[in-house]
């Protein structure tokens, strides 16, 4: 989709788009509300604006879309497949890496009460694991910002990589 699309689509057809980048209502309203926007990196700033009044509830709204790192999002919709594209260099992680993974993973949800999530793409699996063992470190507020923040960053890559590639699809009536 280019960004004209996106400023002239319907109301529903637009927050179709705008619920992959992250599935929380208000968000989604308030980046509706501000169209049409002039480009996409004006686009992006309001995004990244409005994501930092994101709170804890916020964060397990969006999380109900989020696998775990390492586990192959099933599914074949727009937030399996984005899932899965952003997880990618998963599929060449060496064994103990992934173990590592899923062990952490697992005490990370133990601790926190909640799925890890970190911006995938462009981290390697070894990266990935660097942090989570760093942030099962943290406290539970200092976790809850860091992964508000994972949050934000894998909303704006969604945003502009979904502003070319992504079709309008008609809203389910």
């Amino acid at each position: 989709m280019h960004l004209e699309q996106f400023n002239a689509a319907d109301a529903a057809d637009a927050a179709v788009v705008v619920r992959l980048w992250a599935d929380i209502p208000w968000w989604i309203g308030a980046i509706l509300s501000g169209r049409p926007y002039a480009d996409v990196d004006t686009l992006a700033a309001r995004a990244a604006a409005l994501a930092a009044r994101w709170n804890a509830a916020d964060l397990e709204t969006a999380l109900a879309h989020h696998p775990r790192i390492g586990e192959r999002p099933s599914g074949v919709g727009a937030h399996a497949a984005a899932s899965r594209r952003e997880q990618s260099s998963m599929d060449a992680a060496a064994s103990d890496v992934a173990a590592r993974i899923a062990a952490g993973n697992e005490a990370y949800e133990r601790r926190f009460g909640r799925v890890f999530l970190i911006r995938a793409a462009g981290r390697s699996p070894e990266q990935m694991l660097g942090e989570l063992e760093r942030r099962l470190r943290n406290d539970p507020s200092t976790e809850q910002r860091e992964a508000l923040g994972q949050l934000a960053e894998i909303a704006v890559l969604r945003l502009r990589s979904s502003l070319d590639d992504i079709p309008i699809t008609k809203a389910a009536s």
